[in-house]
């Protein structure tokens, strides 16, 4: 399979953390919870991890490419606070200020 398609995904929080298995075909990530999420990808899909922060999708199908990566992104988007979440690479959140201290 040539992938001509592909998407990167960055886990930003303290503890989030992403591995793939069997050939790029199951991807194990931790976000925070009491277990694992575990994705199967489709057949069209693979996924890589270059570190263990950075996940890339790739593929021959953009669609497909693009539905699974935002599957993985939907179990921790990004919090509005903090920054904290699953972000596409190219993402840019605007950080809402927190309550502002009585003095």
């Amino acid at each position: 399979m040539e992938a001509k398609f592909f998407r990167f995904l960055k886990l930003v929080g303290v503890g989030f953390k992403a591995r793939s298995e069997s050939q790029g075909r199951e991807l194990f990530l931790k976000l925070g919870y009491s277990h694992e999420v575990q994705f199967t990808t489709p057949p069209a899909v693979r996924v890589f991890c270059f570190k263990p922060n950075i996940i890339c999708c790739t593929g021959i199908d953009k669609d497909r490419v693009h539905q699974f990566a935002g599957a993985v992104r939907s179990c921790k988007p990004p919090e509005v606070y903090k920054g904290k979440g699953i972000l596409y690479f190219d993402e840019v959140i605007k950080l809402k200020p927190g309550k502002k201290q009585k003095k």
